[in-house]
């Protein structure tokens, strides 16, 4: 656990542009709103529902629970180990936070506008606060861990 608060990385959408991002693989839930589901997004359902970074210049979280962004590509194997586990993590945390997916290979534009460059990247957005964000493929018991420590969120 102390390694992965160590990787933990605390960044700024807007102050950093190599902000990074990850998502996981086709399990979750194409632009839906259900409260136990994963969203995938594309650019404009990013920018509707999470941060408009074409209009603002300063971070501004449109949700009205924590989330956890994944950027992610088909391809890479650490990812395809981490969906399940946010899968599970979204239907346990019982619309207390919303876990979205971003497939990088699908959405350039936003891994670019991101700078992501190493996958799976995973960022926390609290309500308030700066978003953080960790690369590396991590247990259930770490993400719950950063969950409850940056999301300020329990079960």
């Amino acid at each position: 656990m102390k390694k992965a608060l160590l990787v933990l990385i605390g960044i700024t959408l807007i102050a950093a542009s190599g902000f990074k991002l990850y998502s996981s693989t086709t399990e979750g839930t194409k632009d839906t709103d259900s409260k136990n589901a994963v969203i995938s997004l594309d650019a404009d359902s990013f920018k509707d529902k999470v941060f408009n970074y074409e209009e603002g210049q300063q971070w501004n979280y449109k949700g009205d629970v924590p989330a956890i962004l994944d950027f992610y590509a088909d391809w890479c194997g650490p990812c395809k180990m981490l969906s399940p586990v946010l899968n599970k993590i979204q239907k346990e945390y019982d619309g207390k936070l919303q876990i979205y997916k971003i497939n990088t290979d699908e959405q350039r534009e936003l891994a670019a506008t991101f700078g992501i460059r190493s996958l799976p990247t995973i960022v926390f957005v609290p309500m308030d606060g700066e978003p953080q964000a960790t690369m590396g493929y991590h247990s259930k018991d770490d993400l719950e861990e950063m969950i409850t420590k940056i999301l300020q969120v329990e079960k």
